[in-house]
């Protein structure tokens, strides 16, 4: 199949699903039936893609979904049920469901990691395999951890609709933050051979358009798309030739999508004036590092001026630390490590940013030995391939 087909089928899912629960009210059946039509097209649409993709799809995994129904104990008693519910025409598949699985998939009942699992798998079209593969554990478990989302939800009373406006906002929170985290694991890899897996972060940010074209006006979905793009226009250059690390500092800026950066740009600039969120200062903060043509003309001052706003606004202890390197970049080594000193105050002793960041500015202070050591340190609690093999290049390199 080709990559094209592939796409499609892909972009495709998640609405034949959506109508499927929407119509019969069952998600488990519902994403039976529908992988197993999706295997079906795989096959048949090698000759061509039918004039009509979504109803072909929708019809194949209807009827398989009724199959399934009629052979089950009491057949009899859903026939009755179902036995009118022929499938569907092309013509009543003209609603796009999906920001309605995608709020479901990310109901407050579920845990991050399950919520993420769900979404890749209802909305982002993905297969439990792919999913797997990207977080890094065997199929059967995160086939088992997809089932004990869809229980949850099920046990929760979870229904399949849009929420309510008031509902929706409530929610939003937990959708952006589901979408960041796929989005980073795309970026960043938490483990595996490769820095990067541009396929989830693809998804993320396909997934976020989508949220974006129902929410237009909202700020913090207007920056979380910005941020994305602002972010993922440097996938190219931040690998060289062998698969190693290039730091933002040295790459060519000359490889990066700059189509995506002002795309990125203009939706930061339409999300002002609607307040103060993270994801908004976050992209303003990747805005100013893709403005710079140069490392050297990156304004430091600014960015550490947002990084002390996002501290203000998330609390998190990492974002103090790259609140260190920026008042590095500004006041100094020493300056800088006084903030790491902060941060090392909410985090364990071998978290692996607090070790990088603290090796970088010990040998920018001068203390060559120490900063090796604290690199081989991080290396050791690395889970990424390419970044433990930078950490032992830093750990073995002589500044002098």
């Amino acid at each position: 199949m080709t990559t094209d087909r592939e796409d499609l089928l892909r972009e495709l899912a998640p609405q034949v699903l959506a109508v499927l629960v929407r119509r019969y009210g069952d998600f488990d059946a519902a994403e039976d039936a529908v992988q197993e039509a999706l295997i079906v097209a795989h096959r048949h649409w090698a000759d061509g893609v039918p004039e009509h993709p979504l109803g072909w799809l929708v019809q194949a995994a209807s009827r398989r979904m009724l199959d399934g129904y009629r052979s089950e104990s009491s057949r009899r008693e859903r026939e009755v049920r179902f036995a009118r519910a022929e499938p569907p025409a092309y013509d009543v598949v003209d609603r796009d469901d999906s920001l309605a699985l995608l709020f479901m998939a990310c109901h407050p009942v579920l845990t991050a990691p399950s919520a993420i699992a769900l979404t890749l798998r209802a909305v982002g079209g993905l297969t439990t395999a792919e999913i797997a593969h990207a977080f890094l554990v065997p199929e059967p478990t995160m086939a088992q951890r997809i089932s004990r989302a869809k229980r949850t939800l099920r046990d929760a009373g979870a229904t399949f609709a849009l929420p309510a406006e008031a509902e929706r906002a409530e929610r939003l929170p937990a959708v952006l933050r589901v979408l960041y985290l796929v989005f980073n694991e795309g970026y960043a890899a938490s483990g595996g051979g490769d820095l990067q897996r541009v396929e989830l972060s693809a998804e993320a940010i396909r997934l976020t358009r989508m949220l974006h074209r129902m929410l237009p006006v909202d700020g913090e979905v207007s920056a979380l798309l910005a941020l994305m793009l602002l972010v993922h226009a440097r996938r190219a250059a931040r690998v060289d030739a062998d698969g190693r690390i290039v730091p933002l500092a040295e790459q060519d800026r000359t490889r990066w999508d700059h189509a995506q950066i002002d795309e990125g740009r203009n939706l930061l600039d339409g999300s002002m004036g609607s307040g103060v969120g993270e994801y908004r200062v976050q992209a303003a903060i990747a805005a100013m590092h893709d403005r710079a043509t140069h490392a050297d003309e990156t304004d430091w001052p600014q960015i550490l001026a947002l990084y002390g706003l996002l501290e203000r606004l998330t609390g998190s202890p990492v974002v103090t630390l790259n609140r260190a390197v920026a008042t590095w970049m500004v006041h100094g080594a020493d300056a800088g490590l006084a903030v790491v000193d902060e941060a090392a105050t909410r985090l364990p002793a071998d978290h692996p940013r607090l070790l990088l960041v603290r090796a970088h500015l010990v040998e920018q202070s001068g203390d060559v030995a120490a900063a090796r050591d604290l690199f081989r340190r991080a290396a050791d609690v690395a889970t990424s391939r390419p970044e433990r093999e930078r950490l032992l290049l830093l750990a073995a390199h002589d500044p002098a």
